[in-house]
């Protein structure tokens, strides 16, 4: 390209045109009769035509002189064509010839359009040049752009010399359409023509381009104009600079403007403010100040428009009062703030939640003059809603009537949704109902906000009924509002209606989508309803919805939490399989899952497949690791992960601490324990009540009453507010050590803080009462759980029983076993167990024995204790034979007996002189590893005295001494005087002599 047209460019004069070689083939879009000869009648009416018009200086005597000569009824197509060509169009000016076509209501064809819009551009009349184009893309709907470009050509180039600008104004005129697609697209058909369009119009095009946010078309002209050879200006630059910005590409726009530099372009005003507005628009506000500081020291003038664009970009900042200073730098510089400047800066200041700067604000404007309008109050409304001040919208609200301002419906969507955060759901009414009177319609934000504030509240039922109201205003329910319902009722544990909403959605004709699917698949997974939700699963399928990443969670948690790992695992295999990358959540529910099944082994694995896949865990992870080996008592593997989520710079949490606390205080380290809890306060790691109740049980456990309270006092002291379970360890604690007294204390604190005991608590209180045989209060907390409607189960009852029996009150106990089988509390084996005791011991066998059938009918199976206690209650009352008789049932029944059975039936045996089963069991205990009593081992030595079988019993007593069982000295004495009244009064004193050489009685013991 030559120097001479890159000057004219840079002049915006039309480019020059590099026109093609005419060929003599017509274009397939021109009128078939233009490259014929026109028929001698054709043009004879032509001439005719052009003398009528040419002859007469007003359109009324031109339309009167056609009519009487009857035109309108010859007029042909030929005549038209004939009319348009040399030497007739060359006579009549551009515009008669266009008013004549319209006044003559033919319909002209693309060809002819195009001859006389070329006359048109060339005598430069461009108005009716712009209205016959637009014309020509109306009437010609089907011809793409390209084609309508090829007809003009064809007649720009039937006359040599023609003006290009034709060209420009159809670019223009498809771009004055709204069709800036098509004007793109002549534009490139140009390029292929040897055409090109001026640098004036290519720079609108791109205005109009940057206007409607088309950048991909956008980048697509300018590279054509760069690929062309264009030489930009500053109006090109200018488009260019906002359009990176616009896309966020600062860097490149940097470097237009050093491009403009090197071309020895100086950026003008409207050039900073391009640049300074993108800076601004992408978060670089400093760099915009920069600017405005650089455009100053070159003598340009920052105007409003420059304040009004930094003022927006800091209090998008949240720098409002930074802003605030440029404001009256605009004052002292003369500038006078608008009002879209005023009520940027009150926004800015609502937004920080700086109300009164806000409302000095709008004061100071109405003092200079500016009065608020609807975008201002809109402002003022927000803000004071977003801080709850619902008196100071209203108090807005009817300051807005009172100065003429009509409230629009944001005005009113905006308080409808400030009542609902404040969970005012009548208040939000209220406004909806006045909005109707005064005629402002709802929209579907309306309906939104109050369907998601009703829901968010719990009210579904509320939010569900606005789905009728907005169909019958014409409003028609998108999926967002339909999913917010079925969350809700998810959420309050509607599950059926949530099911019936989604159904409804089909029905209203709204297609649910992913998002309403997902919410009602993870509320069925919630709920534990896993059957359910696979159902729905497939539904969503079968309607060509793709599950993502959400549904295969939800699915994957909730088969997890019911146990069900095989087909939480296969979840996550069909997830794998269609390119979906679990998350953490999901890895992390998968190893919780495992952990709780106890398959160590899939844990493992599970959290190696997490780390394959390039996720790395979090410290909830590592968490779900640490809490299930500490649950399990695997104190060494939680330590060891513990350290590892350390080593990886992860810090722990309560959660993390507070897990491995607990574990520690299950497994009686309480030191530990402790230890750790002072370390995660040493790292800023701030405990909660969940440790303290972990350290609180440990310290109660290892009988550490006064770490207990201590710690107990600490927790309030950090302001931590104690729960139900907080309480509940406490109670316990101190009736499992019979501080009955102090856990009243405690019961009343829970109750005067508003909690309620459950019955864990009440049967703790009354096992402490029991300890201390208190069993009057005991029944006046079993009646008080009684009256107020708590779960009173089978073991309150065996607690009082068990009360009653030890203090041989069987009458009360009876009574007790009566009143729990009139209230449908079925007695279990402990039941009948501590009752058969009580009796037995208190010499009732018949009443026992009674008992002990009955438990059988009631398929109630005795074990151990229930034998050993009948066995014991014959032995004392010398029914040996019976007392042997249950052992061997007991046995043959392949009941586990336990020592003290054992040592019953022992004693039982001796009794009966039947030592060589005596021995028989006693040897059978030693070998399983159990104990035997001394008082045992003294009935044996006994019964072999009794044999006169004394090294025998010697050789127990040996056996005494070596496994360090020493006898009460009563004991002792009583065997010695046994064997002096027999008359072993020799065997007796070597016994002393053994006894007093084990130290188990005094030298005085006569």
């Amino acid at each position: 390209m030559t120097k001479s047209t890159l000057s004219l460019r840079r002049h915006h004069l039309p480019l020059p045109l590099r026109l093609r070689k005419l060929t003599t083939l017509p274009s397939p879009l021109s009128d078939p009769t233009t490259n014929k000869p026109d028929s001698n009648s054709d043009s004879l009416l032509a001439e005719e035509i052009a003398s009528i018009l040419t002859a007469t200086s007003s359109a009324a005597d031109w339309k009167r002189l056609l009519a009487a000569a009857d035109v309108p009824s010859r007029l042909t197509p030929g005549a038209i064509t004939a009319l348009l060509r040399p030497p007739s169009g060359d006579r009549i000016p551009p515009p008669l010839l266009l008013d004549f076509f319209y006044h003559s209501q033919q319909t002209l064809t693309l060809a002819s359009s195009s001859s006389l819009a070329v006359l048109l551009s060339n005598s430069r009349h461009f108005g009716p040049l712009n209205g016959l184009l637009q014309r020509v893309i109306r009437s010609h709907p089907h011809q793409s752009p390209s084609h309508i470009l090829d007809s003009i050509v064809d007649s720009f180039e039937a006359r040599p010399g023609s003006d290009p600008a034709v060209f420009d104004v159809l670019i223009d005129t498809f771009k004055n359409m709204g069709m800036l697609e098509p004007a793109s697209r002549v534009v490139f058909s140009m390029k292929d023509r040897n055409l090109a369009p001026s640098l004036r119009c290519l720079n609108s095009l791109l205005k109009d381009l940057l206007r409607a946010n088309s950048m991909d078309l956008f980048f697509k002209v300018f590279a054509f104009m760069r690929d062309s050879g264009y030489t930009c200006d500053e109006y090109t630059f200018s488009s260019v600079i906002a359009a990176y910005f616009r896309v966020g590409e600062v860097d490149l726009a940097k470097r237009v403007v050093l491009e403009m530099r090197e071309m020895g372009l100086v950026p003008n005003a409207v050039i900073y403010n391009n640049l300074i507005a993108g800076f601004c628009r992408v978060g670089k506000v400093d760099d915009g100040f920069e600017l405005k500081r650089e455009m100053v020291e070159k003598g340009l003038v920052a105007d409003c428009f420059t304040y009004g664009t930094l003022i927006n970009g800091l209090c998008k900042e949240r720098r409002s009062s930074e802003a605030r200073k440029l404001l009256e730098e605009m004052y002292s510089l003369g500038l006078e703030p608008g009002i879209v400047v005023y009520s940027t800066l009150i926004d800015g200041f609502m937004m920080e939640g700086n109300i009164d700067a806000a409302f000095r604000l709008r004061d100071e404007m109405a003092g200079y003059g500016i009065r608020p309008n609807l975008i201002t109050y809109n402002n003022l409304i927000r803000g004071v809603c977003k801080v709850g001040k619902m008196d100071k919208a209203h108090e807005l609200l009817r300051e807005m009537f009172r100065i003429g301002w009509k409230p629009d419906t944001m005005t009113y969507n905006l308080i409808i949704d400030g009542h609902l955060r404040e969970s005012d759901s009548d208040g939000a009414f209220r406004l909806l109902d006045e909005m109707k009177r005064c005629n402002v319609s709802p929209n579907l934000f309306t309906y939104s906000a109050l369907v998601n504030g009703l829901c968010r509240m719990g009210e579904s039922r509320r939010a569900s009924a606005l789905i009728k109201e907005m169909t019958s205003s014409g409003l028609r329910p998108n999926p967002v509002i339909y999913s917010s319902i079925i969350v809700a009722q998810c959420r309050e544990g509607r599950i059926e209606e949530a099911c019936e909403t989604l159904d409804i959605m089909a029905e209203g004709k709204v297609v649910p989508d992913e998002f309403c699917y997902n919410s009602l698949i993870i509320g069925l997974c919630k709920a534990g309803k896993m059957e359910e939700a696979k159902r729905y699963f497939v539904k969503m399928s079968d309607r060509g919805l793709s599950p993502n990443t959400f549904t295969y969670g939800a699915l994957i948690e909730g088969h997890s939490k019911a146990g069900e790992m095989d087909a939480a695992d296969g979840y996550l295999k069909e997830m794998l399989g269609r390119g979906l990358k679990p998350n953490n959540v999901i890895y992390t529910t998968l190893m919780d899952g495992y952990c709780k099944a106890d398959n160590v082994e899939k844990v493992f694995s599970t959290f190696h497949s997490l780390l394959g896949k390039d996720i790395l865990p979090d410290i909830k992870a590592y968490s779900v690791l640490i809490h299930n080996f500490s649950k399990n008592g695997k104190m060494h593997e939680a330590l060891q992960v513990f350290s590892e989520l350390e080593e990886k710079g992860l810090v722990p949490d309560v959660y993390t601490y507070s897990s491995i606390i607990s574990g520690f205080c299950k497994s009686g380290e309480l030191e530990k324990a402790i230890h750790l809890h002072d370390q995660m306060c040493h790292k800023g790691v701030e405990p909660n009540i969940v440790t303290y109740n972990a350290l609180i049980d440990g310290s109660f456990k290892l009988g550490n009453i006064e770490s207990a309270k201590s710690l107990f006092k600490l927790a309030l002291e950090k302001g931590l507010v104690p729960t139900g379970v907080t309480y509940t360890i406490m109670i316990d604690g101190y009736c499992k050590l019979e501080n009955i007294s102090e856990a009243f204390v405690l019961f009343d604190e829970m109750v005067s803080r508003g909690i309620l005991p459950d019955n864990f608590v009440y049967n703790a209180l009354l096992d402490g009462c029991c300890k201390v045989m208190n069993l009057e209060r005991a029944l006046e907390l079993l009646n008080e759980m009684l009256v107020k409607g708590c779960s009173v189960t089978v073991l309150t009852f065996n607690t009082l029983i068990d009360g009653f029996c030890k203090l041989g009150k069987l009458q009360y106990a009876n009574q007790l076993f009566q009143l729990m089988v009139k209230k449908g509390i079925v007695p279990n084996n402990v039941t009948y167990t501590t009752l058969i005791d009580g009796h037995t011991k208190d010499g009732k066998m018949d009443e026992a024995c009674q008992l002990f059938l009955e438990m059988q009918q009631r398929n109630q199976m005795p074990n151990a204790i229930t034998y050993t206690s009948l066995i014991d209650g014959h032995c004392r009352l010398g029914n040996t034979k019976e007392a042997i008789a249950l052992f061997e049932e007991m046995m043959a029944k392949g009941i586990m007996q336990d020592d003290v059975t054992c040592d019953v039936v022992i004693r039982a045996y001796c009794e009966e002189g039947n030592l060589l089963e005596a021995f028989k069991l006693k040897d059978a205990i030693l070998e399983k590893g159990m104990h035997m009593k001394y008082i045992t081992y003294f009935a044996l030595i006994d019964a072999l005295f009794t044999k006169a079988d004394f090294s025998g019993a010697m050789q127990l007593l040996k056996e005494m001494k070596e496994k360090g069982i020493k006898p009460k000295d009563s004991e002792c004495t009583k065997l010695i005087h046994s064997l002096s009244s027999k008359g072993f009064v020799e065997e007796a004193n070597r016994l002393l002599e053994v006894m007093v050489d084990g130290n188990w009685v005094t030298q005085q013991t006569t």
